[in-house]
């Protein structure tokens, strides 16, 4: 406490003895208009008999005598184009044709295409500099102006020559592709459970993905496993489960795909396929222009896994604690009939199917949208089965609100066409209507039948309601998709004939109340066998009573009804916050009985949380459980328990995480979309520096390097240092960094983190003078101090046995060297000096092109 109360009152010290150069510094550039020029020409006269400094003629005041003047060289700026941030980047200023003591920045081709400037305007800008640097005055009210204190180059544009840009969306020309890397992405999942009258049963389960970078290029491979301890034919497997490989054709506004993939539509029932496919990217749209993502609700009975897999697949599992969950970070390409398992720990499972809904399949007016794939259908295990087959659809944009599309899926044996219409009904909502034809050829003879549906869609505004998805589906007999048809020609029978589907998705709030409602209902039935019906409904409710604020209560239920067996349940919840805390009742109810629990909640930090509950079973067992969570820098962690007296005992063991490996540097992280985009971070080879992107904060690892996962695609993605927890003896004078990535790339954005002291210093030359009054100290193309009167220095970033440039004249003149062994504390009777070593022509020449 001592040592920083000398070191605070040693800053006021110093700043009070040499204030007079801030002072007139400022009171001199604050005089000056702001100024749109095309380079700054406003000169600066100082009166120099303001400066209270003993040497009148050793004063050099160059680098201030013009608005925004900057000394020619190399400098790493990061560039601000309007309030966009482009990565840092090394910029050359050269003097001003003309008048050697003016300069501008030399903006290259490959910077200005980042700039968004729109086609016909880029064609009409010049060049100077051997077409090395833009023209400024090309560009109609184009500004630039640097600031080496901060370390930004401004760059201002008339909107209206640049691209279109939306909130956090930027146009194709600043997306990156990334640089080019591995990913090793995984989640674990481990229980040991032991029931009464029975031996102890471990399973460990994990799913995941190894991936690769190269250039646009994204080179995949996902696996899963699973060991059981119960013996038994799956007890233990491990396979890759798919190899594909894709990129974005971001002048198509559109994605290809290679490999073992699944046929994206919006027409026909997706279903695997290996070959290779060419589609529009809605992603690649501005972010109001994108579709609809899945998801899946239900209640778990017991702390439960969830698996989520499609023919086979795995493409969620994650472990919930006992009560309602909703799953909505589903990928908006997963479509047609997911599998879903909660598998409870207390043995149970519950299975039930979710068919994904596309809404109406409308586009803009004037656009098409197309899907093409080519190939044959895959099975598990990479096998094949089926002729070559083929599919297009397309989507086109009529004037006023209407979108005709149909689509085409053919092979040898097997053809399925559609057509239909969509409406954009403005205040009514959206709806399409289409049609299909199939006809194929199996064992049976050849079938032939149509299927019919209708999609609706509308958030109501007035009454703040949200239909996501509503629609009916009716299909004939007769009717085949692709993977009827398939397994009717592996098994040499028919598969399963649906018949009507409806689907319904309702949001709905109730201010006036504080209420709030979800609605998911879906009705399936078949030609040959019993129909499954599941619907689930939950409303919520914040209330205050007295004292105690932000009361919620919450009722959940559900009605499943799958291959003939029909399960119910509810759940009743009420919750009391208490300040980072909460504890809470609740009552569920099910096939096996009621259960009962009070529950105590807390937030550790922002970091960790946990949840312990106790109750009673309605036969009147005591039961227990506990569920802990930990958002690591290095990974997800989840760990929990539960028990039911005289039933059974199991705990449980969870971790998400990803390791990213490139030619700048590696780390490990957390991740949940795997293989999904990611921003590597590099703080200057400083451990241990707070970066915010994505919820809690990550911090850099002993290489000073950091991975922020799940960052968006094609939006524009901001990460930054947390300057109020960084230590004292770190400078970070640009924090934020932004960037806009593709798909799956692994971003890269280097921090400038100045590491070391800060001390005051005395310059001397040999002869025993001092540089001039103004002159700069430079380290690695920074500024880390001016000298003011008699050589005194106030230096940042001062680390043991750096040297540093002193620079005055418009070029290096000479150069310190920091001892070894720095003053512990700063104070104004520990002041060092540093003699200053005068440099070459040629060093001084080599040095200043390598700033």
């Amino acid at each position: 406490m001592e040592s920083k109360a000398k070191q605070k009152f040693s800053v006021r010290e110093y700043v009070q003895r040499y204030h007079f150069l801030a002072f007139s510094i400022g009171l001199s550039l604050g005089s000056i208009p702001l100024i749109n020029e095309v380079y700054a020409a406003k000169t600066i006269d100082f009166n120099t008999d303001v400066l209270d400094v003993n040497d009148r003629n050793n004063i050099d005041l160059s680098q201030f005598s013009r608005a925004g003047y900057i000394m020619p060289g190399n400098y790493l700026f990061v560039v601000r184009v309007n309030d966009n941030d482009l990565p840092e980047t090394s910029l050359q200023f050269l003097p001003v044709p003309g008048d050697e003591k003016d300069s501008f920045a030399c903006l290259t081709p490959e910077l200005v295409g980042q700039f968004g400037l729109k086609p016909d305007v880029l064609k009409k800008v010049s060049w100077v500099n051997n077409n090395q640097c833009l023209d400024i005055a090309s560009v109609p009210g184009m500004t630039v102006r640097g600031d080496v204190g901060t370390a930004m180059l401004y760059v201002s544009i008339p909107q209206a020559w640049l691209e279109y840009t939306a909130a956090n969306w930027d146009p194709p020309s600043r997306w990156a592709d990334g640089i080019a890397g591995l990913m090793l992405d995984y989640n674990l999942n481990g229980t040991t459970s032991k029931a009464s009258h029975s031996s102890q049963r471990d399973n460990l389960s994990g799913n995941g993905l190894l991936g690769a970078n190269l250039g646009a290029w994204r080179l995949r491979a996902e696996w899963q496993m699973q060991h059981d301890s119960t013996p038994g034919p799956s007890a233990s497997m491990a396979s890759w489960s798919r190899f594909y490989a894709y990129r974005a054709l971001t002048g198509l506004q559109a994605k290809m795909v290679m490999g073992e993939t699944y046929l994206d539509s919006s027409i026909f029932d997706s279903f695997g396929f290996t070959g290779a496919s060419l589609a529009s990217d809605d992603n690649q749209l501005a972010p109001n222009l994108r579709e609809y993502a899945p998801e899946v609700s239900g209640v778990a009975k017991t702390n439960a896994k969830i698996v989520i897999s499609q023919q086979g697949r795995v493409i969620y599992e994650s472990q919930v604690a006992a009560g309602p969950f909703r799953i909505q970070d589903l990928s908006s390409a997963v479509s047609g009939t997911l599998n879903v398992r909660v598998e409870e720990q207390d043995g149970s499972v519950q299975t039930f199917q979710v068919d994904t809904a596309n809404i109406p399949y409308l586009t803009r007016p004037g656009r098409v949208r197309y899907k093409f794939a080519m190939g044959r259908a895959s099975r598990e295990r990479h096998q094949v089965e089926g002729p070559l087959f083929a599919s297009g659809e397309f989507s086109w944009g009529v004037a006023n609100g209407w979108s005709l599309y149909n689509g085409l899926l053919s092979n040898s044996e097997y053809s399925a066409v559609s057509a239909g219409i969509g409406r954009d009904l403005m205040m009514l909502g959206a709806i399409s209507i289409d049609a299909t034809q199939s006809h194929a050829r199996i064992a049976e003879g050849t079938k032939t039948g149509g299927s019919y549906r209708i999609s609706y869609s509308k958030r109501f505004e007035s009454i703040d309601s949200q239909v996501t998805f509503a629609g009916y589906r009716f299909s004939q007999r007769n009717f085949m998709n692709m993977s009827q048809y398939l397994e009717a020609r592996r098994r040499r029978g028919r598969g399963e004939s649906g018949k009507e589907l409806y689907t319904v998705t309702v949001n709905k709030h109730f201010y006036d109340w504080g209420l709030s409602g979800y609605l998911n209902y879906s009705h399936q039935t078949y030609w040959d066998k019993p129909g499954n019906d599941r619907w689930s409904v939950s409303l919520a409710r914040s209330f205050s009573m007295g004292s105690f604020k932000n009361l919620n209560v919450n009722l959940s239920a559900y009605r499943q009804l799958y291959n003939g067996k029909k399960d119910d349940g509810a759940w009743l919840s009420l919750s009391v916050p208490l300040g980072s805390n909460s504890v809470s009742y609740s009552l569920q109810n099910n096939e096996n009985g009621t259960t009962q629990n009070a529950s105590w909640y807390s937030r550790l930090d922002e970091r960790n949380s946990m949840n312990v509950s106790a109750g009673l079973t309605n036969q009147g067992r005591s039961t227990g459980s506990a569920y802990y969570t930990h958002n690591g820098s290095l990974a997800d962690i989840t760990a929990n328990g539960s028990y039911t007296a005289g039933q059974y005992s199991a705990i449980g063991l969870g971790a998400t995480g990803g390791v990213t490996l490139t030619s700048e540097g590696m780390a490990a992280h957390r991740i949940n979309n795997f293989g999904g985009t990611r921003l590597l971070i590099d703080t200057d080879g400083v451990a241990d520096v707070p970066i915010r992107g994505y919820g809690v904060p990550t911090r850099s690892n002993a290489f000073g390097k950091a991975v922020i996962g799940d960052v968006n695609s094609y939006y524009r993605n901001t990460a930054s240092i947390d300057i109020n927890q960084i230590s004292d003896t770190l400078e970070v004078p640009q924090p934020v960094a932004q960037i806009t990535m593709t798909e799956g790339a692994i971003g890269f954005r280097k921090f400038s983190v100045i590491s070391g002291m800060k001390l005051l210093a005395v310059i001397r030359l040999a002869d025993g003078t001092t540089p001039p009054f103004g002159a700069s100290v430079m380290f690695n193309g920074r500024e880390t101090g001016i000298v003011n009167d008699e050589g005194n220095v106030w230096l940042s970033g001062v680390q043991p046995g750096v040297v540093m440039n002193v620079r005055w004249s418009g070029e290096n003149k000479c150069a310190v060297t920091l001892p070894m062994k720095l003053p512990e504390t700063l104070a104004a009777d520990n002041t060092i000096l540093l003699p200053c070593i005068l440099l070459t022509e040629n060093s001084a020449k080599s040095d200043a092109s390598a700033l």
